[in-house]
């Protein structure tokens, strides 16, 4: 079953792309999100990964020169980084490359491509290769002696000790602490999602649960299919693509750098917790509800921020900054868990906003966990638009 859905995931995610040739940037951006896919990694090691992959890319394509061919240089970066990083999918690696090669003519030209492709792509890995994803997991459970807790270990509790692309360190934009429990804000969030994220909810409506299930996907390729939508666009090269994808690749890894920091620092309760306790927070506005389940699956690890949410304004500060003062194309994404569907939106914003519903409609997410989450991204965004977009 798990194969299945891993199959259907790519299919779904190759039917969504235009028919026509890209750049060698963008058609390798789409390969590597199908590996990271069939690799089965969880959300925050596949956007790791997709981070150093984006990088080597950006360092070939700077590397290439007029004597090498970027397309091989392309080729090559994704091949080593690939293999380096998910040795288990080498058979689709290599046919991907191989395939790549052969519409390249042997020549002088390629051969120095794909040495300065493999020159960054060993250069990236090697300066990522302490970056602290490998730090053993060592969460303790909160507990007194002999107490029994659930036993399923939360996510990505090393996370926080990793080294950043861009910020200074993990804490850099840690948000405010969540609302007090006795304030107004705090009675209208848990109400909002009490009313709209439960499993049998009366009061969502059939679109916002079109709207939940599309965003319970959260793998790299949901959101560089987003960054396609500027990508395509008429007038832009390698080179421009490269820049874009890298920016976003590693202000994503920083947003969840970022978001999992705050997230073991305030270490705050998911709204299923909450609303079963409803009568235990001090507020006469909270009802208890014995039963309350969420509409999707709890993520393991606390509550706030969002991290769906950090990710959005991440990607959203890149492309505004990407785009600069020209008019924003026409965004647009596809989603397996949504049987393939593709949503559109003509503001960047409006593509924050409904990431940020989405995680209330699911019950998994406050509303002021959606804000802070969508804050803290677009400040880690404006950092990798500083770095790699200035020209732009």
């Amino acid at each position: 079953m798990q194969t299945q859905r891993i199959l259907f995931a790519s299919a779904v995610l190759a039917a969504a792309l235009p028919a026509a040739h890209a750049d060698a940037v963008t058609d390798w951006n789409v390969k590597a999100g199908e590996i990271i896919v069939e690799a089965k990694l969880g959300t925050p090691p596949a956007v790791r990964a997709m981070a150093i992959v984006q990088t080597a890319v950006l360092e070939a394509v700077n590397a290439a020169g007029a004597r090498a061919s970027l397309d091989a240089a392309v080729a090559a970066a994704n091949r080593a980084t690939l293999s380096q990083l998910l040795p288990a999918q080498q058979a689709s690696i290599d046919a991907a490359y191989q395939a790549a090669l052969a519409a390249m003519a042997e020549s002088p030209a390629r051969a120095a491509g794909i040495a300065a492709g493999e020159r960054a792509a060993a250069t990236v890995l090697k300066a990522r290769a302490d970056d602290g994803a490998a730090t053993p997991e060592s969460y303790r459970p909160q507990t007194m002696a002999a107490s029994y807790v659930p036993t399923v270990t939360p996510a990505a509790s090393q996370w926080p000790q990793r080294k950043p692309w861009l910020m200074a360190h993990a804490a850099q934009f840690r948000p405010a602490p969540p609302p007090a429990l006795t304030s107004d804000t705090w009675a209208r969030d848990y109400n909002e999602i009490k009313a709209l994220g439960s499993k049998n909810s009366t009061r969502r409506t059939a679109e916002q649960t079109e709207i939940a299930r599309f965003w319970e996907y959260s793998l790299p390729p949901i959101y560089t299919g987003v960054l396609r939508s500027v990508a395509l666009q008429p007038g832009r090269d390698a080179a421009r693509n490269a820049r874009l994808y890298a920016a976003a690749a590693q202000a994503m890894d920083d947003a969840l750098i970022s978001v999992f920091d705050a997230k073991y620092h305030y270490n705050f309760w998911r709204p299923v917790t909450a609303i079963r306790n409803g009568d235990a927070d001090g507020h006469d506005g909270t009802a208890r509800d014995a039963s309350w389940a969420p509409m999707i699956d709890n993520p393991m690890h606390p509550e706030y921020p969002s991290g769906h949410s950090v990710l959005a304004g991440a990607v959203a500060a890149v492309l505004k900054a990407d785009v600069g003062h020209a008019a924003m194309p026409e965004l647009s994404t596809a989603s397996p868990t949504a049987k393939g569907a593709t949503r559109r939106w003509s503001q960047v914003e409006d593509f924050v906003r409904e990431v940020s519903d989405a995680r209330v409609y699911e019950g998994v997410h406050y509303r002021f966990s959606v804000d802070a989450g969508a804050a803290m991204g677009q400040r880690i965004g404006a950092l990798a638009a500083e770095r790699h977009l200035q020209p732009f």
